[in-house]
């Protein structure tokens, strides 16, 4: 794959890792707009990694603000800034788990354009009703472990390609009454534990596997990721002090439609 192929995936992903339109489908979609070949996995995760190195950066207030809760304990303190830290490991569990069976025994079967074009439709209009009726009367103090794994438990919708991870949790934290800024920041922050596990795990196979080309081209992805996806937080959060949701569920929707167009309506989809 050509570097000019990571640049423009790197970015893809960056942006929309944090807006709510769904990453992983348009990391298969992009490639075959472009008659790419599929990166697959491997660098799909690469680009993961970047995106989380562009939460840390983003909220390293709150990382450090974890990071002492977490020492205190180990010194054998209660310490409320580990509070979160608890929060986001009950909300990564489900995921956790789900993940390790779907990369085990699916693999590649859900890339499939009609599931992206469902989901992009669907999963967008389960935003657009979450973010109209929803109330905005709650913060992150106020979340409770309870409320913590039923947005984990709706996470696991995002190995779903054209679902959207951080799309799917803010839908959640919405129905329950989260603010828009609290929403996407503890779904942002959510993505820290998740892609962690994720990319420890694709990285232990590409050491195992010694394949220095690829580890390469992971790292030039986890780079390019990281610069659009601090960017697209930076872009996320002070759009959402102002206005909705709806620009992102009319993207959903359109594209959705299109998909299903070219896959029924006589259009030339794919390259061979």
């Amino acid at each position: 794959m050509p570097n000019i192929d990571i640049l423009v995936l790197a970015i893809v992903q960056g942006i929309t890792e944090f807006l709510p339109i769904s990453s992983s489908g348009h990391l298969i979609l992009v490639p075959q707009f472009f008659c790419w070949p599929d990166q697959g996995l491997t660098l799909d995760v690469a680009a993961h990694v970047g995106t989380l190195l562009a939460v840390v950066i983003y909220f390293w207030r709150d990382v450090g603000s974890m990071a002492g809760g977490l020492l205190k304990l180990a010194q054998g303190k209660r310490d409320p800034r580990a509070r979160l830290v608890w929060l986001l490991l009950v909300a990564s569990v489900p995921a956790l788990g789900i993940g390790f069976v779907l990369d085990t025994w699916v693999g590649d079967a859900l890339r499939d354009y009609r599931i992206i074009a469902g989901t992009l439709i669907g999963f967008g209009i389960l935003l657009y009703i979450a973010d109209r009726f929803g109330l905005t009367v709650r913060r992150m103090e106020h979340m409770t472990a309870r409320s913590a794994l039923a947005i984990g438990i709706f996470q696991c919708l995002a190995f779903i390609p054209g679902t959207s991870r951080s799309g799917i949790t803010m839908t959640m934290a919405r129905f329950m009454g989260y603010e828009r800024q609290e929403a996407a920041r503890f779904s942002f922050l959510l993505s820290i534990p998740t892609i962690s596990a994720a990319g420890l795990y694709k990285g232990f196979q590409l050491v195992r596997d010694g394949n220095a080309a690829e580890i390469e081209r992971a790292l030039m992805m986890t780079g390019f990721s990281a610069i659009a996806g601090f960017l697209a937080i930076v872009f996320m959060m002070y759009w959402l002090r102002r206005a909705s949701f709806a620009p992102f569920v009319v993207y959903r929707i359109g594209l959705g439609i299109l998909i299903y167009v070219g896959l029924y309506g006589g259009w030339s989809v794919g390259c061979g």
